[in-house]
């Protein structure tokens, strides 16, 4: 494997096991990561505020890897996020897709694909 695959391998694998300070080991400290269901980029709070959130709303969290790639300047990985939510135990499948600029061995910048309204349902009360 690739440094770089290697870099992707470990920030998804710290996301699996909730391990935020895990993840904000991948980025640099200048990492904006844009996501396509809002347009905006965050800069790391935000990102790693919405990764908490995540981690907090979830009981477990398993990215089965369609495609990982290595391309120029970084790495694209497709995936689909299997998770459980907390409140509900419902779980949700959601198809994903990120493209990741990668320099000097940590993640610079993260464009996010994915359906948002995928996970609104598990979140809802019966």
């Amino acid at each position: 494997m690739t440094d770089t695959l290697d870099l992707v391998d470990r920030l998804i694998t710290a996301i699996e096991a909730g391990d935020i300070d895990g993840v904000a080991a991948c980025y640099s400290p200048a990492v904006t990561v844009w996501a396509n269901f809002d347009g905006e980029a965050k800069d790391l709070d935000a990102s790693l505020r919405v990764l908490g959130w995540l981690v907090g709303a979830t009981t477990s969290r398993r990215y089965e890897v369609t495609r990982r790639i290595e391309i120029e300047g970084g790495a694209l990985q497709q995936h689909v996020l299997h998770a459980t939510v907390d409140k509900t135990g419902k779980s949700i499948s959601m198809t994903e897709c990120l493209v990741m600029r990668i320099d000097e061995g940590v993640i610079t910048h993260i464009d996010e694909y994915l359906d948002a309204a995928v996970m609104t349902p598990a979140f809802a009360a019966d």
